[in-house]
């Protein structure tokens, strides 16, 4: 197969969760994907196509969250889940990368677990909670809690991605609201919730990998100061994307490149 796709279950400590793996290559990529309203499976091949770029040098995984969040569930915990399905594995020494809430998780993995992190790209996240994310977050479960996932997918969309990018594609939002309506809406503020528990900012300085921050200069969703404060603290390479937000990820042309050029580099 071209892509070398495969989709199966994991079992772990706080239950069996689904994961994603691709690619060819010899070396282990480890990707964190951010809060969202439905989970990894079934998304192999697609995910496989957007990141194909790193299919030739290394196997891609991707770990869905655990079976069980809970309010009191942290981002902190996650990064044991995503430690311990590695270690099942038998990864070692991979490179991270981690997108929004992922770059959360990301962080505290090479802090608890600096074994299993060579390299990290730490993208569109933050190291510690401020105003934007806070009311961003706080909106999103208020919306989900009142039914309202019309309003929370719209919000969602305009609050990633760029004007331009909205103009072309407004017209499809009825249909995503179809398509991104959470398949259940206690496990989705649960992981909401968790976003607000990423404090791991004091402790950066315990990171020991070579690292690349990535970053929206219209990030309306953690701020467009959130990269940098990571780069400063951790003394390391920044690359902002000048006017994108929070999907830059997606919308930027270069993103994936950027991260590629840095792992093997």
């Amino acid at each position: 197969m071209l892509f070398n796709v495969k989709e199966d279950k994991i079992k772990l400590t706080h239950g069996e969760v689904d994961y994603i793996a691709f690619g060819n290559g010899d070396r282990s990529l480890v990707m964190i994907q951010g809060l969202n309203t439905r989970g990894i499976k079934g998304a192999g091949l697609g995910l496989a196509m957007m990141y194909r770029i790193f299919s030739r040098d290394f196997r891609v995984y991707l770990f869905d969250r655990r079976p069980e969040v809970t309010k009191k569930t942290t981002v902190r915990e996650m990064a044991a889940d995503v430690a311990e399905a590695m270690d099942t594995l038998g990864l070692k020494s991979a490179c991270v990368l981690g997108v929004s809430q992922g770059g959360m998780i990301a962080e505290y993995l090479a802090i608890d677990r600096p074994d299993l992190v060579e390299k990290m790209a730490l993208a569109m996240t933050i190291s510690r909670n401020n105003e934007t994310v806070i009311s961003v977050i706080e909106k999103w479960i208020e919306l989900t809690e009142k039914g309202d996932f019309k309003g929370l997918v719209y919000d969602m969309a305009e609050k990633m991605y760029s004007e331009n990018y909205m103009k072309k594609y407004r017209p499809m939002l009825p249909l995503l609201t179809l398509l991104q309506k959470p398949k259940d809406t206690a496990r989705f503020i649960n992981l909401a919730h968790a976003c607000l528990t990423s404090e791991a900012y004091d402790e950066l300085d315990k990171i020991r990998c070579k690292t690349l921050v990535l970053g929206g200069e219209k990030d309306k969703i953690v701020g467009n100061m959130a990269a940098k404060e990571i780069a400063d603290k951790l003394g390391c390479e920044l690359i902002v994307y000048e006017n994108l937000g929070h999907a830059a990820y997606e919308e930027s042309p270069a993103f994936n490149a950027d991260v590629y050029n840095f792992f093997v580099g």
